[in-house]
């Protein structure tokens, strides 16, 4: 090969297929680096964050379904709406804008450090004329004089200043508030960082885990020493968020982090054990303070360390910080008895573990109780309604006695009603409906205490509330035996004889077979024995359409008030018979056994909807109490607070820091000098006026 061959090469011109890639790679980088291009990004991204607040998190898909229906519910888990922050094409935006906004800070800075050290002291005498505050004078003194003279007044003012000699001629340069573009270059810088110190602390690594790791997801349910290795992340992991779960006297070193699709557990590298778990609650019973002692006891040395955690005062141990979250319980033990709704269970009693479950037998229907949750403090709204249930409209009684344990009203008396129980009855099918089951009966004001007996179909409903009235002994026996009375045919009839004897007087016969018939047939149709429109739905309701089936709307409100008395008398009879058949006194005719009739009266219309055969009261317990801690690595967040501290700053410098630059050229003239004096602002505003005018003044007289 010639010697010159390789320079000849070197020269020569590139091809037209590199020339062209040359292009398109220098306009990717433009179109990276733009500024339109990084608003789009972070447009988008607030696009994205705003979804991310209105819609719910990492709820489960039954609940997207439940509230906006299928299509949109598919549509939401396709684009991990549900899990915005996490979701991958929102991670791709964020490393978008890192490296967009990188990019420009590259471009850039060498751009504006070069700018803040320049002086510009090289500007032509022309191009003064240019701007928009601009002057001239003639001076006394010699130009190199007027120069120095210049050059100190202005350095006197905090002007930083440079002198050139032109000839016969000198420039004094002047410079101040240039770092105004420092404000450009940290406002940048920020962004970086902030979004850096999110996808650290986001679930970057979690999901770089789930994707190239080996690891996935667990939806299945056991217990968490079963769950398997590759649903379980290391205890290098950079960067986590998860909850920790801690019964008092026991540790735990798994924290659990929640997916949209199920969830991961998270290995820590220390146990914590809970000592005690200590609450402490203002006179209404609100809550006033959480807090946990602990004690940490690290894997790898062995050595233990105690902390106290409380909310807003987290414990921090090898980087990873344990915050108080909430609490929940450790596996208290409750004693429940059961008690019959349909009037044909038998009352039987049973033990078991929040969190367990159990086998019970309802009739011929086998069902599996399961123990979900205890709450020894209910803070409610108490507030006296003044209502009377005995003047209920028939087409108002289910919207006035079913609804929240804690409705509305005008005043609001915040008080503790005691523990409640909650739980779940799953039937053969694997169908399941819970239950939240008060352990106390609850005096609203009106002078009947009750139990509120709670029940949903599916978590994302609100509890429906049962309002069962208390007995003299404070209890739901009388209820239940009143109920049971209510199923049994043959004690209806002789109820109804019963109140027809004492309400006809003797020797009239067949006044008494009349009513007595009356008094069968609405009872009949309260207890759903007859049908109503082809359907036995009992209670109120029937009463209700029966009246509007068979009477003239004339003559309606006077037969409610007719079958109102008959049923309410019946009632009180067959209540009488069941008392008497368990040996108990039967109720006074005074205003207390009134309302407790009235109020059962109700609870009965309403028990069709409570869809369980059985009920459970709450008879003791033993609470086991447990700590719910979040604990987090985020090294990310160290970035985060330099960004935020330069964001801050630089916005500062961008905002209130003005850039202004002064020259004056000075030329000899009739034994002394003109001057041109010019002045450029980044922003003009009314203080760049008045900046001229006093410059003016001052350099040129």
């Amino acid at each position: 090969m010639h010697p010159a061959w390789p320079d000849r090469l070197l020269s020569m011109p590139s091809s037209p297929e590199v020339q062209r890639r040359a292009r398109a790679w220098r306009s990717s980088v433009e179109l990276l680096s733009s500024m339109r291009f990084a608003v789009a990004l972070l447009t988008v991204i607030c696009i994205a964050s705003v979804i991310g607040t209105v819609l719910k998190q990492h709820e489960p898909a039954v609940n997207y379904t439940n509230q906006f229906g299928p299509f949109w519910a598919e549509l939401f888990l396709a684009l991990k709406l549900n899990a915005v922050y996490s979701a991958w094409w929102f991670l791709l935006i964020l490393a978008f804008l890192v490296t967009s906004t990188t990019l420009c800070i590259v471009r850039n800075t060498p751009k504006f450090l070069a700018d803040i050290r320049s002086y510009k002291e090289h500007i032509r005498e022309g191009s003064l004329q240019a701007f928009h505050h601009k002057a001239e004078g003639r001076l006394a003194g010699a130009p190199a004089d007027e120069a120095r003279r210049i050059g100190q007044a202005l350095a006197g003012s905090g002007w930083k200043v440079r002198l050139q000699e032109r000839g016969a001629g000198w420039m004094v340069a002047a410079k101040a508030g240039t770092a105004n573009k420092i404000g450009y270059i940290a406002a940048h810088g920020a962004i970086v960082l902030i979004c850096l110190g999110g996808l650290f602390d986001g679930d970057l690594f979690v999901r770089a885990m789930t994707w190239f790791g080996g690891k996935s997801v667990y939806n299945g349910s056991g217990l968490v020493s079963e769950v398997r290795p590759e649903h379980r992340l290391p205890e290098n992991n950079p960067a986590f968020r998860g909850n920790l779960v801690v019964a008092e006297g026991t540790a735990s070193s798994t924290a659990i982090l929640s997916q949209s699709d199920g969830v991961l557990l998270q290995e820590l590298p220390f146990a914590v054990e809970l000592k005690k778990f200590v609450v402490e609650y203002y006179p209404t019973g609100m809550p006033k303070l959480f807090a946990s002692d602990i004690v940490i006891h690290d894997k790898a040395t062995g050595q233990s360390e105690t902390a106290r955690v409380e909310v807003n005062h987290p414990a921090s141990y090898q980087g990873i910080q344990i915050y108080q979250s909430s609490f929940d319980d450790g596996g208290s033990r409750v004693k429940l008895a059961a008690l019959p709704m349909n009037g044909a269970a038998k009352p039987f009693e049973v033990e078991g573990v929040i969190g367990g479950s159990s086998r019970i037998a309802s009739g011929a229907q086998e069902l599996t109780l399961e123990y979900t949750g205890l709450r020894v403090i209910n803070v409610e709204n108490l507030s006296d309604r003044g209502s009377d249930a005995a003047q209920a409209d028939f087409g108002q009684t289910l919207s006035q006695h079913l609804g929240a344990a804690d409705k509305g009203a005008t005043r609001r008396e915040l008080r503790n009603v005691g523990p409640s129980i909650t739980y779940k009855l799953r039937d053969a099918a694997g169908q399941a409906r819970e239950f939240n089951n008060y352990m106390q009966p609850i005096d609203a004001g009106d002078g009947v205490p009750v139990f509120l007996l709670g029940v949903r179909d599916t978590p994302a409903e609100g509890f429906r509330y049962l309002r069962v009235p208390a007995d003299e002994a404070g209890s739901m026996q009388g209820f239940a035996q009143l109920r049971a009375a209510l199923a049994d045919p043959a004690q209806r009839e002789r109820a109804v004889r019963r109140y027809a004897a004492k309400a006809v007087q003797a020797g009239r016969r067949q006044l008494s077979e009349q009513l007595a018939r009356s008094a069968a047939r609405v009872l009949d149709l309260f207890a759903g024995a007859e049908a109503v429109n082809g359907s036995s739905v009992g209670g109120l309701r029937a009463v209700s359409a029966f009246i509007e089936n068979a009477v003239p709307a004339a003559e309606r409100e006077r037969a409610a008030d007719a079958l109102l008395r008959l049923l309410s008398g019946s009632l009180f009879e067959l209540d009488a018979q069941a008392r008497e058949a368990a040996g108990r006194p039967p109720l006074a005719q005074d205003e207390p056994a009134k309302r407790f009739m009235t109020q059962a009266m109700l609870a009965l219309s309403d028990i069709g909807l409570y869809s369980a055969p059985v009920t459970f009261e709450l008879r003791d317990f033993t609470q086991v109490q447990a700590s719910v801690f979040q604990v987090t690595r985020s090294p990310g967040k160290n970035a985060v607070y330099l960004g935020c501290l330069l964001l801050v700053l630089g916005v500062f410098a961008m905002l209130f820091i003005r850039e202004r630059r002064v020259w004056v050229w000075l030329t000899p003239e009739d034994g002394g000098a003109r001057a041109a004096l010019a002045l450029s602002s980044n922003r003009k505003t009314l203080d760049a006026d008045r900046e001229f005018e006093q410059l003016r003044g001052r350099l040129l007289g």
